[in-house]
């Protein structure tokens, strides 16, 4: 299986980059593909892992094609595509699009292409091939319980130091971390941040020894401070302010001058928040000139139902057609003609054939004889 964790250089050298893409730009394109990613999962009900995967996926295959050929958008809807198969957590693409389409722009949205089912179902197989078929991911969900469970502290700081730390693990994944560090490191990393932030004083953990000088030292061996550091520093830009210039879509679709509908410049560490879950927004509609907003109309589901033809009569209740008219007196019997006598010289002698119901009904048969059994032979017990 190939190795997916790349020194800092290398995620400067990526193919976008040789293509003329600013690395700046590309961190954004990695931002923002990875917060569609989540906005999209969480207005599906899809897991916080069939999500992960998903942006996994996305980071993984951006470091070997260029968003100058593949708009980011549908390499987006295409990632979760593939990761709601590998968590069987399956959707179908027809409603990926769907929501992807009420997320974006007429203008973002029109890098599908005129059909954008097969769009996705032709990038699935150029992602497998990127991607070297290596579709199991871990994630550090599953260390972060672990090791926030073998701590020893505050009990009442405890549970919102978790949830903390579970928010920096899911906005951590608009960043490139996946791909320059193991699930158990940055599980360490965003616990230890998120012990800072609340205060949490770790008196002790299970399984300490002597040889341990931090807890940390039990899970992830030569993890060093400045190693801590440099994590929760990218994981803390996340929530600065930052002033960028505002880009262009992903080659080859028309330049915006708007900002990524999806995109936060300003936000604050939350304190507590569930897994993968977005607040929902007001169904707005904005216009295109921007000039006014109108609401949304509300939308109904037909996909289990039929809408009526108007203009045509409703079925009647009952079946109103006349009795059918039976004749007065019942038919004549049926009568058999004597067959014509055979013609001189035939082969074979005239056969008269019987009427219907001439032979009297047979009987009840008795069962067949049936031999006695042998008799079965007695072995005394031991």
């Amino acid at each position: 299986m190939p190795y997916w964790y790349y020194d800092k250089k290398d995620l400067q050298n990526t193919p976008s980059f040789r293509d003329g893409i600013p690395t700046e730009t590309e961190n954004r394109y990695r931002k923002e593909g990875a917060r569609f990613i989540i906005d999209t999962g969480s207005k599906m009900d899809l897991g916080y892992n069939t999500v992960a995967t998903g942006v996994v996926y996305f980071h993984r295959f951006y470091m070997f094609q260029s968003f100058r050929t593949f708009p980011r958008y549908i390499t987006a809807c295409c990632c979760l595509f593939l990761a709601g198969k590998v968590e069987e957590t399956p959707k179908k693409c027809k409603d990926i699009i769907k929501v992807a389409k009420s997320l974006l722009t007429e203008e973002k949205f029109s890098s599908f292409g005129e059909d954008p089912k097969e769009e996705v179902m032709t990038l699935e197989r150029i992602l497998l091939q990127t991607i070297k078929f290596d579709l199991q991911v871990e994630h550090p969900y599953g260390y972060l319980l672990k090791y926030a469970k073998c701590l020893k502290g505050d009990k009442a700081k405890l549970p919102k130091m978790v949830q903390m730390a579970w928010t920096f693990v899911n906005d951590s994944l608009c960043t490139t971390l996946c791909l320059q560090w193991e699930p158990e490191v940055i599980a360490v990393a965003l616990l230890f941040l998120a012990g800072k932030l609340s205060k949490f004083e770790v008196a002790d953990w299970n399984g300490r020894s002597a040889k341990h000088t931090a807890w940390w030292d039990m899970f992830v061996e030569d993890i060093t401070m400045e190693l801590l550091e440099d994590i929760c520093h990218q994981v803390l830009d996340l929530y600065s302010p930052q002033t960028q210039p505002s880009g262009s879509d992903s080659p080859p679709v028309a330049s915006s001058t708007k900002l990524p509908k999806n995109d936060k410049s300003s936000v604050t560490p939350p304190t507590s928040a569930s897994p993968v879950i977005v607040p929902a927004k007001p169904a707005v509609t904005p216009l295109k000139n921007g000039a006014e907003l109108k609401p949304e109309l509300a939308k109904m589901d037909m996909r289990f139902t039929y809408p009526g033809y108007p203009g045509l009569p409703p079925y009647p209740a009952v079946y109103t057609a006349p009795p059918p008219v039976l004749p007065a007196h019942p038919p004549p019997p049926l009568v058999y003609a004597e067959p014509p006598p055979a013609p001189p010289g035939a082969r074979f002698p005239p056969v008269n054939v019987p009427p219907p119901n001439f032979f009297p009904p047979l009987g009840k048969r008795p069962p067949p004889p049936r031999a006695p059994l042998p008799p079965r032979p007695y072995y005394p017990p031991p």
